[in-house]
């Protein structure tokens, strides 16, 4: 089968310890400043049981989808839309949907990288010439325009998206925030934030008009926790990832929904970056991609505005 392949000609401390807190206000000033720091470690358990309640429920959603099996639709070919589809996360996940029978929308800034990807879509020739489900062209998620050229291409081939997998990403290089140079941080915003953002503002109204669809931002662990040192901008931008997706929840209308996916720890260039060789401990995309893949198919409305883990 031949792939529609185009080429965008236009342009990737400790916290103190509430009760010690308390205890010395109260030796210092009085019995106000030790009911002060009781008060003080009494919000900071709440906090804490919050946290623990949050992130159980995350598991037992994340659970739950891995093993309902196939959601609405799930088993029908859907059409995928997915970001920085060249290589990791994005690739990996691009053949194990069209492995699954999916339509794939890739996109990504290399060409060449997409010609590889179209061969592992199409990894043997089919008996009868006919037209290929997948759609692969270069686009620049960071430029409004080239998002917008994106959109116009995907709807007058009547490739309208079911699924976005926002997953473009990019992370700085390890480094103290203020180590880091302004167009090294820039290039981290304006991918993960902005990236994710141009995609929204020219695909969700196509979504929005066939009244149906489910957009999967691509968070972190990282977006979740202060735990990240030296790639704080990166942890920056995946904090906005969550935001963004609780917001925009909110001003979507019935049929439409959007959700943060953690995808866990994977063995991708991005967490060689930081972790060097260890990077090999963990998982690879291809082992990662069939867990997520079942939890993306599975995604229903009543997901919306979700922060999941693979």
């Amino acid at each position: 089968m031949e792939c529609s392949f185009k080429v965008d000609r236009g342009g990737s401390c400790i916290n103190p310890d509430p009760f010690a807190s308390g205890l010395q206000s109260g030796a210092a000033g009085g019995e106000g400043r030790q009911i002060s720091g009781v008060q003080a470690a009494a919000s900071h358990l709440e906090s804490r049981e919050e946290r623990v309640s949050t992130a159980e429920r995350r598991r037992q959603q994340a659970a739950a989808l891995m093993t309902k099996g196939a959601g609405p639709g799930a088993g029908k070919g859907k059409t995928v839309l997915i970001t920085g589809a060249s290589r990791g996360l994005g690739r990996a996940l691009a053949v194990e949907m069209a492995r699954r029978g999916h339509a794939v929308v890739g996109c990504a800034r290399s060409h060449d990288a997409l010609h590889s990807l179209h061969a592992d879509l199409h990894p043997s020739p089919s008996p009868s010439p006919s037209p290929s489900p997948h759609l692969l062209t270069t686009a620049d998620v960071r430029s409004d325009g080239s998002v917008r050229e994106l959109a116009k291409l995907v709807a007058e081939s009547r490739r309208v998206p079911d699924i976005i997998v926002n997953n473009a990403g990019a992370i700085n290089k390890n480094n103290k925030i203020w180590l880091v140079p302004a167009e090294e941080f820039d290039m981290v915003v304006d991918t993960n934030i902005k990236g994710t953002t141009n995609i929204l503002r020219h695909f969700l109204p196509l979504m929005i008009e066939k009244k149906q669809g489910i957009v999967v931002n691509i968070s972190s662990g990282w977006g979740r926790s202060a735990a990240a040192e030296v790639v704080a901008p990166y942890c920056a931008t995946k904090w906005a990832i969550e935001g963004l997706t609780r917001s925009v929840a909110k001003e979507l209308p019935p049929g439409v929904a959007i959700i943060a996916l953690s995808p866990g720890v994977v063995n991708t260039d991005m967490l060689a970056s930081c972790f060097g060789s260890s990077a090999a401990l963990y998982q690879t995309p291809e082992a990662w991609a069939p867990k997520a893949a079942t939890m993306i198919l599975n995604l229903t409305t009543e997901d919306n505005g979700a922060s999941l883990t693979v």
